[in-house]
This record gives structure tokens, C-alpha cells and sequence, in this order.
């Protein structure tokens, strides 16, 4: 379709304007379908309504739809059509939200794409109760697909959510551990963000028909290419704008959370590191003054660069798995721009 080789100029984030056209409809069908009061939870986290269903004036979000576009570009890229693969984007979007969701209550995030955390307005019950409805949802959205796709369709998302609760569950565990190497963090990312990145990738060929070798690839790109996005988002985490992420900068810090550039700053040595480990091994709370201390330590002791570098080679190896999936020249180039563009942001 023409509409995939819509590309930003200059590398910059592409435009995904079709991915929206495709994806909202079907999106907002499925989340009409759920029970009353999950429903209102689900269209004020995705920015569609007030917090008493209100629909918004004007639906501004700021997210980029990366994962949808993931399946349906992945279609495309093995000959597929991008409109048969629309349950893969569905499903995949509801997964991400169910997991934001579930994300802010065990983080104790207040803020979420610029507005109070759904949590923070209807409470935790209700927060995680959505999540949950989310998760059917996304299940029931890849049962009515045709019924070969579907058996294969479904295993693919249900392989990859154990893989993100591992990652969850390994995410939360290093908060409390006394040493964390940058392997096991690469390994807790790859459940965490890459596991359904991967599935992304995975679903778009699966439900184009592509033979299994080309769904391996595009599994692979799109695993690689997650871990990549949560190295540039842990720098974010620290170093980014809460005015242009929508959520608050230095509250990992403030948790004494392992993200990767922390992760890599204390596995080095020198006073900086040193430093680092003292105040990550108090026990007081960290105020502002203690977190920007962090926050340059981090940078000083190589954090930083490190988790930048990370990120680089992870995308480069994204995109020779994705040589394996023998992708169409249109799609390989909107799907290079993406990886490369996640990687750079700035939000």
C-alpha cells in the first residue's frame, strides 16, 4: 500500500499517520467492548475521554504507535497486506496498555503521557482490573482471525507475555539486589520490552502467511530492536524532559532503580562509581539535591555513554535479523527508519 513508504525526511520519526487510520477503529471497537467501568479507565489512560467519559475536545496523544506499526509493516514486508494484519496491531496495543497500566501501580508512577496515571484518578482496583480486561481483550482480538493463523497467532502473544512477566518480575527483583551486571539487565530487557516488540514482528508475518524462517527474523529484529528501545528509554529516564515524555524524570533515580545507565555506572571503578554505590546503598529517601548528585555521578562514572552504545549495537543487530526475513525494499526502509529513530529520540 502506498501509504508505507511515507517516510520522515532527515531521520527523524516517521510519519505514522496509516498506521492510525488502520489501527484506531478496530482499537476503539475493542475497547467499547469491555465492561462499562473498564472501558472508561482504558479510554482515559489512552487520552480518549475525561475521567467521567467525557470524550476529549481533541485526542492528542503523544505515543507513536511503534508496535502496531511493527505488525503491520512487518505484514508488508513479506508481501503481505497491512489490512489483514490489523488484529496483530490491535492485540499487540492492548498488550502495551495493560502493561503501562500495571506498570504505574507497581512503580507508584503518578503521571502517564502528561496526565495523572489511571491508577492515580480510579485507583489501583480499577487500574488493574483494566489491565487485565486489556489482556482478554487482546486474546480475543488474535482468536478471530482465520483459524490456522489464529492457533499460531495466539501461541506467539501467549509465549511472549510469560517472557514479560519474567522480565517484569526480574525488573522488580534487581531493586533489592546488591549487585546487578549489565548481561543480567540486557537479559531482564529482552522479556521486559523486547519480548513484545519481538511478537510485534512475529504477528505481522504470521498473519501475512509467511514460512517460518522469515517469521524468525522478523521475531529477532523486532527482540533486538526492544532492548534497544528500553537502553534510550532508560536514558530518558534520567537525562529527558518530563515535558516532552509525560512522565516524571528522576523518579527511577529517586527509587534507586537499576536501569541501565546506573547498571554500567557501577560496574566501574573510580570515585564517581564509588560515590554512586554509597548513595544507592543508604537507606534515607533521596530528595532532589541527592537525585541530581545521582544523576551526574551516573554520567560521570560512563553510565550514559555506556547505555547509548548499548543501544547502537543492539539496532544494528536488529536490522541484520531483519535481513533474514528477506523484507521488501519499501518496508525494510520504513521499518531501518523506525529502529534508527526509537533509538535517537528525545521523548
Amino acid at each position: 500500500m502506498s501509504q508505507i513508504t511515507d517516510s520522515a525526511p532527515g531521520g527523524t520519526f516517521p510519519r505514522l499517520g496509516w498506521v492510525d487510520d488502520l489501527l484506531n477503529p478496530a482499537l476503539r471497537s475493542a475497547v467499547a467492548a469491555l465492561p462499562t467501568a473498564e472501558s472508561r479507565v482504558a479510554g482515559y489512560h489512552r487520552g480518549w475521554c475525561e475521567a467521567d467519559g467525557t470524550p476529549m475536545a481533541t485526542v492528542s496523544r503523544k505515543g507513536k504507535s511503534v508496535r502496531p506499526a511493527l505488525v503491520l509493516l512487518s505484514a508488508a514486508a513479506v508481501g503481505g497486506s497491512a489490512e489483514l494484519a490489523v488484529p496483530g496491531a490491535v492485540a499487540v496495543e492492548l498488550v502495551h496498555d495493560f502493561s503501562l497500566l500495571h506498570d504505574d501501580v507497581i512503580d507508584g508512577d503518578a503521571l502517564r503521557r502528561h496526565r495523572p496515571a489511571a491508577w492515580s484518578v480510579f485507583g489501583t482496583p480499577a487500574a488493574v482490573l483494566t489491565g487485565d480486561a486489556l489482556l482478554v481483550s487482546a486474546l480475543r482480538a488474535l482468536a478471530d482471525v482465520p483459524r490456522r493463523q489464529a492457533a499460531e497467532a495466539v501461541k506467539e502473544l501467549v509465549t511472549a507475555l510469560l517472557e514479560l512477566v519474567e522480565g517484569q518480575s526480574r525488573d522488580v527483583a534487581f531493586e533489592k539486589a546488591p549487585e546487578v551486571s549489565v548481561a543480567q539487565y540486557l537479559a531482564m530487557a529482552e522479556g521486559k520490552t523486547g519480548s513484545l516488540m519481538g511478537c510485534s514482528c512475529a504477528l505481522g508475518g504470521v498473519l501475512a502467511g509467511a514460512d517460518s524462517e522469515r517469521v524468525r527474523g522478523l521475531r529477532e529484529f523486532g527482540r533486538r530492536l526492544g532492548v534497544a528501545f528500553q537502553c534510550a528509554d532508560d536514558v530518558l529516564g534520567i537525562w529527558g524532559r518530563t515535558a516532552r515524555s509525560g512522565k516524571p524524570v528522576g523518579a527511577d533515580l529517586a527509587a534507586r532503580k537499576k536501569s541501565l545507565p546506573v547498571v554500567a555506572a557501577l560496574s566501574g571503578e573510580g570515585a564517581a562509581a564509588e560515590r554512586l554505590g554509597a548513595l544507592y546503598a543508604s537507606t534515607r529517601p533521596l530528595d532532589e539535591q541527592d537525585v541530581a548528585l545521582a544523576r551526574e555521578l551516573v554520567e560521570e562514572a560512563g553510565g550514559r555513554q555506556a547505555a547509548e552504545q548499548e543501544a547502537r549495537r543492539q539496532v544494528s543487530a536488529a536490522l541484520r535479523a531483519l535481513s533474514w526475513a528477506q523484507p521488501t525494499p519499501d518496508a525494510y526502509r520504513q521499518l531501518h527508519d523506525i529502529a534508527w529513530a526509537m533509538t535517537l529520540r528525545e521523548s
